[in-house]
């Protein structure tokens, strides 16, 4: 077991897998917006409210998996749960943040009922809304605590400006890139000497082992695919998961080119499902837990449901497992603190810039949308109301404002 620590300064005691399990139960069931969002609500209800690390450590993990391809959102709950409780942890973090959005899709795949009309509307509209004020709490929030001076307020900026012209993966990480570049020219990195620690529980064979069994599957499933159906559903799926960066909604396309290129799901079944998918928590990647009921072939039902939905988020926690220890025994030298004082203050860029995309531009269409965001807002840091009856409460003013027209 290893005792080096993820974060600076981490005020965390160690847990257990139920405290774990309900925590991210919660976040399962209230948690919309997408990965963005979520990583609000995760710092909102772990690092705030229940203290289990601080924002140095919650930054360095979420700029770890903005490097890495997989669910992001996810793959930081994954490590969390780990962090509090072990490997039971992690797997508890996974079941309970992922189960409520799938069950929701498995049902709205057997029963194919729509999502309509202006109450369903409306309702959908004010979850969209909310996700605006959670991000921005988010930025605030960080920001004052990961860009506390003039050049890592920069460095944010700079993160702004490199999405503005490059948006995508791509930007991301190099908005990430560069900030570090900087961190470590700046060099300040040496006056916050790390004095509490964070046990992770994954040592370095097991870390090679899953960096192993990650390309193994990556290479040999294709090669197989055609030996059985099942088979060839684990491989669309993993591959899909596997060559995304960021999750949410860029995995999309791969989705379409693996199921609906393939006759598997029809367009109008894939987009019905799609849009499904965002009136529900948690994250996006349970789109599979969907595709894999109505696929034409078998196994489908829950058996493919269940195919798809391992298929699609082993590769980036795979990977995550597999970088762990040896990014800890990275950032715990002076020089890579440095590092990483850059990429944070990067990281508080990247959710600026997708508070404003897509976030604002997709939820916020006249001033009663604005003054529903400035209230959860203030709710959330003035009042410091929790995040789920914010929510809540913002979805009922969603619907309340489509009935009035």
């Amino acid at each position: 077991m290893s005792d080096r620590a993820l974060g600076p300064e981490a005020a965390t005691h160690q847990g257990n897998a139920g405290e774990v399990f309900f925590a991210f139960l919660k976040l399962g069931l209230t948690s919309f917006g997408g990965p963005i969002a979520h990583l609000g609500y995760f710092r909102d209800e772990l690092v705030v409210r229940r203290r289990w690390l601080d924002d140095h450590a919650y930054a360095d993990l979420v700029a770890l998996c903005q490097f890495l391809p997989g669910p992001t959102s996810s793959q930081v709950g994954f490590a969390l749960g780990m962090m509090r409780a072990g490997w039971i942890g992690a797997l508890a973090a996974f079941i309970a943040f992922t189960l409520p959005s799938a069950l929701i899709l498995l049902m709205f795949a057997f029963t194919a009922t729509a999502i309509g009309g202006s109450a369903g509307d409306g309702a959908l509209h004010g979850l969209k809304i909310v996700a605006v004020a959670i991000v921005a709490q988010a930025v605030w929030g960080m920001a004052k605590n990961l860009c506390p001076d003039r050049a890592r307020a920069a460095i944010a900026v700079l993160a702004v400006a490199v999405l503005a012209f490059m948006p995508g993966a791509f930007g991301m990480v190099g908005a990430i890139a560069i900030g570090a570049v900087i961190g470590l020219a700046l060099g300040r990195g040496t006056g916050n000497p790390v004095d509490r620690h964070l046990t992770l529980p994954v040592s370095r064979g097991v870390a090679v082992a899953a960096i192993a069994a990650f390309f193994a599957l990556l290479v040999l499933m294709p090669l197989v695919a055609g030996q059985a159906q099942g088979l060839a559903v684990f491989d669309s799926f993993y591959r899909a998961g596997s060559l995304v960066f960021g999750g949410g909604h860029v995995v999309l396309p791969l989705l379409d080119a693996e199921v609906v290129q393939s006759g598997w799901v029809t367009p109008d079944t894939f987009l019905a499902g799609y849009g499904a998918a965002q009136a529900v928590p948690g994250p996006l990647f349970t789109f599979a837990a969907y595709l894999g009921a109505v696929l034409g072939p078998e196994p489908n039902g829950v058996v493919g449901s269940g195919l798809a939905l391992l298929a699609i988020f082993l590769p980036g926690f795979l990977l995550l497992v597999g970088v762990l220890p040896f990014w800890d025994r990275f950032r715990m030298k002076a020089a890579a603190r440095s590092l990483m004082q850059g990429t944070n203050a990067a990281v508080v860029g990247i959710l600026g810039a997708a508070l404003y995309s897509p976030v604002f531009i997709t939820a916020i269409i006249d001033p009663r949308d604005l003054a529903l965001v400035l209230a959860g807002f203030v709710a959330l840091v003035a009042w410091r109301v929790p995040s789920w009856i914010v929510v809540g409460l913002s979805a009922l003013a969603g619907t309340a404002l489509a009935l009035i027209g």
